[in-house]
């Protein structure tokens, strides 16, 4: 899972969709298609974009929702959180204390 996830986020293209479904979920493909375009410049096929659509659906980090003639994206964090829970979660050590740090030997008052 977690190699997909690495590779879905390797393409600055899919970044981009990324981030244009944390600014505005639900989004159809035409919508992403058309927000690519005009705020970034990137000229994709529609084709294109739905490749990369659906290479961040396997990842996990897109999922899908049709209503009628219209299938609706959205952006799931869940892979993302398992990723930053994994490296990034606080590590304390068992038997180690928090406060303040003992004062060394010979300056105490």
């Amino acid at each position: 899972m977690s190699d997909d996830v690495f590779r879905a986020l390797a393409d600055p293209t899919r970044r981009t969709i990324l981030d244009e479904l944390a600014e505005r979920d639900g989004q159809t493909l035409f919508e992403i298609c058309a927000r690519l375009l005009t705020k970034h410049g990137l000229s994709l096929s529609r084709q294109g974009v739905s490749q990369h659509l659906g290479l961040l659906e396997a990842a996990g980090l897109v999922e899908t929702r049709r209503d009628g003639r219209y299938k609706f994206h959205h952006l799931n964090t869940g892979p993302l959180e398992h990723l930053t829970d994994r490296w990034l979660a606080p590590a304390s050590p068992a038997g180690t204390a928090s406060g303040p740090a003992p004062e060394p030997p010979g300056e105490s008052p």
